[in-house]
């Protein structure tokens, strides 16, 4: 089942329009969990007094700690680098979309509980077959002459920027269910 404030089921398949503390505590067996990053990732460092001041930055740590804190055995929380690392613990695991076959940079940080690190094979695995890595995607340099993914600099709107990648949702899907 999915959950989500926004997304409307359009896919057919069971989901919950809403707010996931409304079903947190349904027993659940695992959780994925994609808590927004607007006030923990470091891409927005330059704004985290004023979210500080205003306690946005504490609702978002004190968001990602309930899902963490859930009781439910299996849980993956998705992030980018950020604040949470420093608060929680450093990431199990910290992945790129070129990993799991898009042509892409992204990096992303996983915390794990009782779940293994996603695999994925680099240019060879120990049976010489399966390749999973791709080439990262174009880059440009903005004119501050900062060097961002192509895909990143030229989608302004934030939920384009906070999407999972396939090769990523598909490893998870098929890995751990």
């Amino acid at each position: 089942m999915s959950c989500d404030l926004e997304y409307d089921g359009a896919l057919g398949l069971p989901h919950y329009k809403g707010d996931v503390m409304d079903i947190i505590f349904d027993g659940w067996d695992m959780m994925i969990a994609f808590p927004p990053c607007t006030h923990l990732a470091v891409s927005g460092a330059k704004h985290f007094e004023k979210k500080r001041q205003n306690g946005q930055q504490q609702e978002g740590i004190d968001f990602f700690m309930a899902l963490w804190n859930a009781p439910i055995p299996k849980k993956c929380l998705e992030n980018p680098v950020g604040i949470m690392s420093g608060i929680l613990r450093p990431p199990d695991q910290i992945i790129q979309p070129y990993y799991f076959g898009d042509p892409f940079q992204k990096t992303t940080c996983l915390w794990l509980k009782n779940l293994p690190p996603l695999f994925h094979a680099g240019e060879k695995d120990l049976f010489n077959e399966t390749v999973t890595h791709t080439h990262k995607g174009e880059f440009v340099t903005t004119p501050s002459g900062k060097r961002l993914p192509k895909w990143y600099s030229d989608n302004k709107n934030p939920k384009i920027r906070s999407k999972t990648f396939p090769g990523i949702a598909n490893a998870m899907a098929e890995q751990w269910g």
